[in-house]
């Protein structure tokens, strides 16, 4: 799953982690953080039982691509499963979206990372990041304030950052709630992928 590697590449971009290691069953990222040592991404729910088994320090997380049911199936008592998520791509660039009135739109960096801003009477409303690696656009930390939602800020986010990007491909993971976002927008769902870790302090 090509797409999965995209994603990743972009992400460790994104949050300034080392570049992802490939695995035979997906890629490795040593995060460094606390609560989040290092992460394997897993192109497959087969990879999870080895895994689970192998890498379950405090600490560590699996994003698995594929069907919930089989990834929590696999898992050890060690792990703790998350809300499922959404791999989901996009072609060519983000449709353009007028800013509503009372909000101010600033674009900060130069490459290959961007971020957007989004503000109200100069507190934030909105905001987001994109980050470019091997020519695919991968979209970041989106989020709007509770009070902003259902404005349009989302959107107005997601295309100045493909404005910054100029790229033709995009990527992001998705919660449920972002999904129906990006959906309305016209990304499409590459694959769910479950979320799993071992929390800090484990036996």
């Amino acid at each position: 799953m090509e797409i999965l590697g995209e994603w990743v590449r972009g992400w460790a971009v994104s949050r300034a982690t080392p570049p992802p290691v490939p695995e035979p069953d997906g890629y490795r990222v040593d995060v460094g953080l606390p609560g989040h040592r290092v992460r394997y991404l897993l192109r497959s729910p087969s990879a999870v039982p080895a895994r689970a088994a192998s890498v379950a320090a405090p600490g560590t997380w699996l994003k698995t691509c594929g069907s919930r049911s089989d990834v929590v199936a696999a898992l050890t008592p060690a792990w703790t499963a998350g809300e499922t998520e959404y791999l989901m791509a996009f072609e060519g660039p983000q449709p353009p979206v007028a800013v509503p009135p009372g909000y101010e739109v600033t674009v900060s960096g130069d490459g290959p990372a961007w971020d957007v801003l989004v503000s109200a009477a100069e507190a934030p409303a909105a905001r987001g990041r994109v980050a470019v690696a091997g020519g695919v656009a991968v979209f970041d930390k989106i989020e709007t304030s509770p009070e902003h939602r259902r404005r349009g800020l989302g959107r107005v986010v997601m295309h100045r950052l493909s404005e910054a990007a100029e790229a033709d491909s995009s990527a992001l993971l998705a919660s449920a709630a972002g999904r129906g976002l990006y959906g309305a927008l016209g990304w499409r769902v590459v694959s769910d992928v479950v979320p799993a870790h071992v929390p800090e302090g484990a036996a």
